[in-house]
């Protein structure tokens, strides 16, 4: 029980919302080969996926989706597509997602109960590895996979624990 407090206009609620719901940009990656960069921003009710195609330019948003896009990286040779990380409902199992120029996404990890870190491309951008409890459950393992192919992925260490990325 609060004591001494004096009531709470209903109206503050109403009031206080313009200076509690402001956006923010978050840089996330830049283009490969050209003057553009992808950031996360909240147009709508959750952050998605933008791209900015010049300096000081308007923005374009790429994703939409019910759940917040927040990590994204192109391609490292020629930015055509980016991959991302997005869960289902707030359940935080992370899955790892292409994004195709022609507006696609394609689900490239298993789609279930496993936590998936944002992959780190290969120099050439034939392959990505990215951290992931795919194995057990539990322990975060490294995987490559090639996000052309993503049914080949292949556990390339195996650890104890959840620090590795």
């Amino acid at each position: 029980m609060v004591q001494g407090v004096p009531p709470i206009p209903a109206s503050l609620p109403a009031e206080v919302r313009r200076y509690t719901e402001s956006r923010t940009a978050a840089f996330l990656d830049w283009h490969p080969t050209r003057r553009e960069l992808l950031v996360s921003t909240r147009f709508g009710n959750v952050p998605q996926v933008h791209r900015v195609a010049a300096p000081a330019g308007a923005r374009t948003q790429l994703t939409f989706f019910e759940e917040p896009i927040t990590r994204a990286v192109y391609h490292p040779r020629d930015g055509r597509s980016f991959l991302f990380l997005k869960d289902v409902g707030g359940n935080e199992f992370a899955q790892i997602y292409r994004y195709d120029p022609d507006g696609r996404t394609v689900l490239l990890t298993d789609g279930g109960r496993s936590q998936n870190d944002l992959p780190v491309w290969s120099r050439a951008g034939d392959r990505v590895a990215f951290g992931s409890t795919a194995r057990n459950g539990a322990d975060r393992d490294v995987w490559v996979m090639d996000p052309a192919a993503p049914s080949a992925r292949r556990l390339v260490m195996q650890n104890t624990g959840g620090g590795w990325r």
